[in-house]
């Protein structure tokens, strides 16, 4: 059965629950939530979803995420972090390009200087503007340098922006190679290691094959249901309310706890949102209890932008009316309403909310509409491009650094607001890098410029054969550890 592009009703309509295993010697289907599986190239364009997932299956970076999102070895078979943080020098294992041509140290060097350019497209190019130069000391070893210590970055090196690439031909080293480039759904065979040449050439065994499918989500659903895959990958609040029709059994579903930003990011400095007290009104309406829980009771609400003490110097900031009960939080909102048209007789109490169309939006929608009308505000819904007030951030983090949060919290922010945060960055010690990120994260909760609901949701579907695959916090399953060796 091919499901090229059903329309919703007719693939639900294909649903019909089940979790029978299909058979282990034949290729692992994945559907990953998104576009078409093409190869692309980082520096040049944002890549969404389902091309980070073949572009990190075909192309390894100095290192890669295991199974729970922890670090190993890519084309660098070890490393070492010296200088107090500022060095981090890598020796490279024996690696081939498709064509078999011996990967160097030179290759390294072009592609990450490539990566870390100013110029380069990838949304994380802003995380690694501590990196002063990538050198090539041998012609097995890497050391990239940095301006500042930074312990924290190989994370950020397993990202498939980082990924070690011929540029020219959007070559990479593995673990996969495409092995039939079928439209829509590009067969993946590993890479053989040159290390590990057996004395007799080999049969490829179909059962290390990956098949991988970029398509919406109620098609995956709907393939998965038909026993014509094994794993769904990249499944988000957008597509959640879809679960309650597809029969997925509790087995088979997957719920990383994912770690990043899931709030309101305002956006707009004019209108009722000029107002520091009027953005902090905004955040004290929502019933974040009442949100999350539209989607499922285990999903717990957040109040402040860091979801840890991280590497910033101070627990979180809790917003000053974290105690207060709801009812309370309101009536204070409501009277910042009030006040505010009195002053401005004729303004329209509008906001708008910029958020993309799907299903779980319109379970978000519901709830936050619901409650900014309980204070007194009419709420709009706008296309995720146009202009807004108020802009939904759902993302994963890359790392484990607090600055990430605020940087990504705040990306609209005022110019004084971003040099704090800015501060952080360029600190010359850890000590005082932590010093700067606690005060970031009091000026950015002071000028309540983001609200926080809740961790991200992210969702895969699992067939039981696929004992190996764990959920993360990095909400990130690379293809090479689906199954048990």
């Amino acid at each position: 059965m091919r499901f090229p592009a059903l329309p919703l009703a007719v693939a639900l309509a294909l649903i019909a629950g089940g979790c029978e295993r299909r058979p282990d010697d034949v290729a692992v289907v994945v559907s990953a939530i998104g576009g078409p599986p093409e190869l692309r190239d980082p520096t040049k364009v944002e890549l969404g979803f389902t091309q980070s997932v073949l572009l990190g299956a075909t192309a390894q970076g100095l290192v890669r995420f295991d199974a729970v999102g922890g670090i190993e070895p890519g084309i660098a078979e070890r490393w070492i972090v010296t200088d107090g943080g500022r060095s981090y020098i890598f020796r490279l294992r024996e690696a081939e390009w498709a064509d078999g041509t011996r990967i160097t140290a030179a290759d390294v060097v072009a592609s990450m200087r490539a990566a870390i350019a100013p110029r380069a497209r990838s949304a994380l190019t802003p995380f690694v503007a501590v990196i002063d130069e990538v050198v090539e000391m041998t012609p097995q070893v890497v050391e990239v340098r940095l301006k500042h210590p930074r312990p924290d970055l190989l994370k950020l090196f397993a990202q498939p922006e980082f990924a070690i690439l011929r540029r020219a031909k959007l070559a990479g080293t593995g673990p996969f190679r495409i092995a039939a480039a079928a439209r829509g759904a590009p067969l993946l065979r590993p890479a053989i290691d040159p290390t590990q040449m057996p004395d007799e050439p080999t049969e490829p065994d179909p059962a290390d094959d990956v098949r991988l499918y970029g398509e919406r989500a109620a098609v995956a659903l709907a393939r998965f249901a038909a026993r014509e895959s094994d794993l769904i990958l990249g499944g988000t609040f957008r597509d959640w309310p879809l679960l309650d029709h597809a029969g997925i059994a509790p087995a088979n579903l997957r719920i990383d706890p994912a770690a990043g930003l899931f709030g309101l990011a305002i956006v707009s400095e004019e209108g009722f949102t000029a107002d520091p007290a009027n953005r902090e009104a905004l955040a004290m309406a929502i019933d974040r209890d009442a949100l999350t829980a539209r989607f499922r009771p285990e999903w717990t609400p957040v109040e402040t932008v860091l979801p840890a003490q991280l590497d910033s110097a101070s627990p979180p900031k809790a917003p000053d009316w974290f105690a207060e009960p709801l009812d309370n939080r309101r009536l204070i909102a409501r009277n910042r309403v009030a006040a505010w048209r009195a002053a401005n007789p004729g303004a329209p109490p509008t906001i708008r909310l910029a958020m993309p169309r799907s299903l779980g939006s319109k379970l978000l929608w519901y709830q936050v509409a619901a409650d900014l009308r309980a204070i007194g505000l009419q709420p709009a819904w706008v296309d995720e491009r146009e202009d807004a007030d108020l802009r939904l951030i759902d993302a994963v983090a890359p790392y484990d650094s607090a600055r990430w949060y605020l940087v990504t919290a705040c990306q609209t922010c005022p110019e004084d607001l971003s040099a704090v945060i800015d501060a952080a960055r360029d600190a010359p010690t850890l000590g005082e890098r932590a010093r700067r990120i606690a005060e970031a994260d009091l000026a950015l909760s002071a000028a309540h410029r983001y609200i926080p609901i809740a961790q991200p949701l992210r969702w895969s579907v699992a067939a039981l054969r696929l004992r190996a695959f764990q959920t993360n916090p990095r909400a990130w399953h690379p293809l090479t550890h689906l199954r048990e060796p």
